[in-house]
């Protein structure tokens, strides 16, 4: 019987908020969905000017984010009191919760926090390629909690932001870097072979054309001269040859390898 009658004062509570608060619930509800509306068309602006300007897609998806968010930020400020909760004490609630959701996160914060830090100092923009913590791929997205590569497999690499910030980054723009050694036998001439070699990597394609290839005598073996070679390849075109090549039978590999330096 006790348990009806709480029941039923629940109810007529929720009624009587209902009838006593039905227009301010209703104007709530608008402004909440006129925010949401402006916040959406806020970010889509900021976001076509920034790309209008050529800035960074990376930077240009976190302004219309913050946009977004502070126009609906704004809103929800505006709808509360129409719901009668008052928003001082609401505030005070939240920094509360927040210390205490802040605590029990501190990952997840980190995450955003070093996030915030590689859109601001843009240490690397999506279509590099970079090395870190023994990853390497091309940057695809850079989100506030996590950065995303493609590597020459196509698999995406999830790596979290708090694992970049803070450690060396091996940033070769659009270009892979390649290293490799050429044996030579003593008695041969060695800078007509350089020369050769130097030759033949100005009619490879794929090669990046603002750099130019290293060449020089890296050690010498116990039956060759070994000539290393340093050259920047387009990330895009390596990764397909390294594709290709694997497709081929054991004996061709050495000859493609031959052929185009980056299969």
């Amino acid at each position: 019987m006790e348990e009806l009658e709480q029941v039923g004062a629940i109810y007529n509570m929720i009624v009587t908020y209902v009838v006593s608060y039905s227009f301010q619930i209703l104007g709530a509800l608008v402004i909440l969905v006129i925010g949401t509306f402006l916040g959406r068309r806020a970010g889509d602006l900021v976001l076509a000017i920034c790309q209008k300007r050529k800035l960074d897609i990376t930077l240009s998806r976190f302004f219309g984010s913050c946009a977004r968010l502070t126009v609906i930020g704004f809103a929800i400020i505006i709808a509360l009191p129409k719901l009668g909760i008052q928003i001082t004490p609401f505030i005070a609630a939240l920094g509360a919760i927040g210390l205490g959701t802040g605590l029990a996160i501190q990952g997840l914060l980190s995450n955003y926090s070093a996030g915030l830090s590689i859109i601001l100092t843009r240490p690397f923009v999506v279509g590099d390629t970079i090395r870190v913590q023994g990853v390497c791929g091309v940057v695809k997205e850079v989100h506030l909690g996590f950065t995303l590569l493609s590597n020459e497999d196509e698999e995406v690499i999830t790596i979290p932001n708090r694992y970049i910030v803070g450690e060396i980054i091996h940033n070769s723009q659009s270009d892979t870097i390649l290293e490799l050694a050429v044996g030579i036998a003593y008695q041969s001439d060695v800078n007509a072979a350089i020369t050769a070699i130097r030759q033949g990597l100005l009619n490879i394609d794929g090669l990046s054309n603002t750099r130019a290839p290293q060449l020089g005598i890296e050690k010498c073996g116990d039956s060759a001269i070994e000539i290393g070679i340093r050259c920047w390849a387009r990330t895009e075109r390596a990764k397909k040859n390294k594709r290709h090549r694997r497709h081929l039978p054991l004996q061709h590999r050495k000859y493609c390898w031959r052929k185009f330096a980056i299969c």
